[in-house]
């Protein structure tokens, strides 16, 4: 068994196990993420675990709720990395809390990031597994512009650091497939669904949805309730999302991922039955997030066992060619992150239907 601990209790408690902080949303924007997400790394710790654990230790996740302001996590993080309390980090959570706790740690103990990210921010000690801007989002511009003659396009999303850097790698990809972007706007949490107006003004054929959380269900709601037409492609939509919004039936919600629960393929079924098997029939949907946090813990164990350590000079001297099997395939490092193949879904109901992989 792969138990949660407190993280007060962590401080607290002596253990021989290796202590994981577990950084997930379980309130704020994105705290919908948190059930599966916190399901999906049990599962992993108990795998590892079963396999002889890291380094021939237990594992252990000391969940830190990842969807408070960036330097609070930060603080929190780097408080149970001093005291020796955790001796390493995985997380799903907003890139503005990443670029915190990377700086809080400073390299001290490995952290691996799990969700589509902005792209840079190498540092000591940091692997990412999720998508950069050009390889998750490219392929359905491409997609949109060419399938659908998408030609006038808007940016929505959120204000801080990833939504920014997708939009200029978006401006650059438009421009190349022969779009124009006819408006823009980042909001603070809680303010997408008031750009409505604006939206339906600029009267584009498509919108690029870099909205989080419940302002990425929001907004999708009051969409559909308006009878715009324009087709939305969303960079953080994923399967608790789309039964948020209540579904869509449109055939003009899409989201790019590099995992969906539909994926029709052996790894993807037989990771669904491990995970009903664990949790029931009823459980969190899996879907993109959480199953990042599987592969996170995952990806350190097997960084562990390829470095014979978890010195973070080691781990990055080995990390090249450490290989994980998830749901989406095989997982590979290199240059201390992932690449594979991207989906399109298009949203057909509560589930979505997957136009096809991208490379």
């Amino acid at each position: 068994m792969a138990p949660m601990v407190d993280p007060f209790e962590a401080r607290l408690l002596p253990s021989g196990s290796v202590r994981v902080a577990l950084i997930v949303p379980v309130s704020g924007v994105l705290g919908l993420m948190g059930p599966c997400a916190i399901n999906c790394a049990v599962l992993a710790a108990e795998e590892v675990n079963d396999r002889g654990g890291v380094l021939g230790r237990p594992v252990e996740l000391v969940l830190v709720d990842g969807g408070r302001p960036a330097r609070v996590v930060a603080a929190e993080v780097a408080g149970l990395v001093r005291s020796g309390t955790v001796q390493a980090a995985v997380g799903a959570h907003a890139s503005d809390v990443r670029v915190e706790v990377v700086a809080a740690i400073a390299g001290r103990v490995p952290f691996v990031y799990a969700p589509p990210y902005e792209g840079g921010g190498r540092a000591p000690g940091v692997y990412f597994l999720g998508e950069t801007p050009d390889r998750q989002l490219a392929p359905g511009i491409e997609w949109l512009a060419g399938t659908r003659r998408a030609r006038r396009w808007y940016l929505l999303g959120n204000d801080y650091i990833w939504p920014r850097l997708v939009h200029a790698s978006a401006r650059r990809r438009l421009r190349e497939a022969g779009a124009s972007v006819v408006g823009e706007s980042l909001v603070a949490n809680g303010q997408a669904v008031r750009r409505l107006e604006r939206v339906a003004e600029a009267r584009p054929d498509a919108i690029l949805l870099t909205l989080i959380g419940s302002d990425l269900i929001d907004f999708n709601r009051a969409y559909a309730d308006s009878g715009l037409t324009a087709a939305r492609l969303c960079g953080a939509l994923e399967e608790h999302g789309l039964l948020g919004i209540g579904g869509d039936a449109t055939g003009g919600l899409y989201a790019s991922m590099g995992y969906f629960r539909g994926l029709p393929t052996t790894a993807s079924l037989d990771f669904a039955q491990r995970y009903a098997a664990r949790f029931g029939q009823d459980a969190p949907s899996l879907n993109a997030h959480g199953h990042g946090c599987y592969e996170a813990v995952a990806m350190l164990a097997a960084l562990s066992a390829r470095a014979g350590s978890l010195a973070v000079p080691a781990l990055d001297a080995a990390a090249d060619g450490a290989t994980i099997t998830s749901a989406r395939g095989t997982v590979t490092l290199l240059d201390r992150q992932v690449r594979h193949p991207v989906h399109l879904g298009r949203a057909d109901g509560l589930s979505f239907f997957l136009e096809k992989p991208f490379q």
